[in-house]
């Protein structure tokens, strides 16, 4: 054990001695090992992170939640001129399901819709994300409130024109006043706020639940806009009780559905009945893509790295080969020199992907104050980025070390006078 930790602190000495002697050498050739674990560690580490966010985004929703429009999550089998004939779904076939389903805890009717602008007085936040739902929307959401309330369902059913709006919505328009009660404009019509949702940090909840959005009573858009209109994508949103058989859901909504529109025996779905479960796994499977991505692009200059890294071993056994002979003459073992250059090209790549690492948190930190999202390099990328570097040295360096360690003394001495 001794023997090896002498190994390693020589071996240690002689790495730090490259890299002071031959600077630019040594840099230049620990740039490639850099690179690849910077490039590697960091798509790992924002894919991670983008992953990380969207699940505690979507953590407010049951993952067996339904959402049934004419539209498709997810890839799907139908083609798309067979798509762009199917019907909206209706407000009617939502009272309909809602009060023939079994094992539903809740459901309401929602519009996905364009973003809008909403003013109070002088002031004018753009880009909003609208948010025209049911009342029953709340309970689903799980939606928590820093003041007032969401909109009961005969406000709902009225179309009663009276808003929720998100935190930052309320503080960028009403700074420090008190919002409920306080008129903002919506689509040319004036609207009471009558609720602030709690600050949340930025997120994808499907139909908002963020800081941007408003939410407001869907039997509004439906008199503005009518029906069958193309700024409108109408859901209909399905929560079903717990242990509920999803495919036995699937199957009684299906059912329903197509008797309801006179859908003949035979014929496809003219629906699509989404589970939030598909739309999750969905998005694994991106992220699955994008490491795979990030993996293969990043090998390539693991790979230029590791023959660096080999290429300033072979140079290291020339330079010494005189030492390596009087090491041989005084009893060291070839086992013993074959460490001691395969230790030295595993700290040199560590050395390179250290500093790689290092990049990417500094950006990380950079990143997640510009950008108001959290870019974490966790202890499993940082463990991976250390040991992938320790592999690609132990690759690099075990030619040079067998060829250092099999080179003859004497040669070797005569060699070096």
């Amino acid at each position: 054990m001794l023997l090896y930790l002498r190994l390693l602190k020589e071996s240690f000495a002689f790495a730090m001695n490259a890299l002071r002697n031959n600077k630019l050498r040594t840099m230049l050739s620990l740039l490639g090992v850099t690179i690849g674990i910077f490039s590697i560690i960091a798509v790992l580490a924002a894919v991670d992170s983008l992953d990380r966010k969207i699940k505690a985004d979507l953590s407010t929703l049951d993952k067996n939640t339904i959402y049934l429009t004419s539209q498709s999550f997810g890839p799907t089998d139908v083609p798309r001129w067979k798509r762009e004939q199917f019907p909206n779904v209706k407000y009617e076939e939502y009272q309909y399901l809602k009060s023939s389903l079994e094992n539903v805890e809740n459901s309401c009717f929602q519009y996905f819709t364009n973003n809008q602008n909403v003013k109070f007085e002088s002031k004018t936040v753009s880009n909003v994300n609208m948010v025209p739902v049911t009342a029953e929307f709340v309970d689903i959401q799980r939606m928590e409130f820093a003041e007032g309330r969401f909109f009961n369902e005969l406000e709902s059913n009225s179309g009663r024109q009276v808003v929720i709006l998100g935190h930052d919505i309320a503080e960028q328009l009403f700074e420090n006043l008190d919002p409920i009660g306080k008129t903002v404009r919506m689509y040319g019509q004036r609207f009471t706020v009558i609720g602030v949702t709690k600050k949340k940090g930025s997120g994808m909840d499907i139909g908002g639940g963020d800081d941007t959005s408003a939410f407001f009573p869907s039997s509004f858009l439906r008199s503005y806009y009518g029906d069958n209109n193309p700024n409108v994508l109408p859901v209909i949103v399905i929560k079903p009780e717990k242990g509920t058989d999803m495919a036995a859901l699937k199957g009684d909504i299906s059912q329903k559905l197509r008797n309801y529109r006179g859908v003949k025996q035979g014929e496809i779905d003219n629906f699509f009945i989404n589970v939030l479960s598909g739309f999750t796994d969905m998005i694994d499977g991106v992220i699955g893509n994008m490491k795979v991505g990030g993996w293969i692009i990043s090998l390539f200059s693991l790979l230029v790295g590791g023959f660096g890294i080999a290429n300033i071993m072979f140079v290291s056994v020339k330079e010494r080969t005189n030492l390596i002979g009087i090491q041989k003459s005084l009893g060291a073992k070839n086992k013993f020199i074959l460490f001691q250059f395969l230790f030295e090209a595993i700290i040199l790549c560590v050395i390179g992907g250290i500093v790689g690492l290092l990049l990417v948190w500094i950006i990380a930190m950079v990143l997640t104050k510009v950008l108001d999202f959290e870019f974490v390099l966790g202890l499993g990328n940082i463990v991976l980025g250390t040991s992938l570097a320790a592999i690609i040295g132990l690759i690099s360096g075990i030619l040079p070390a067998i060829s250092a360690s099999q080179l003859d003394p004497v040669e070797a001495i005569r060699s070096g006078m």
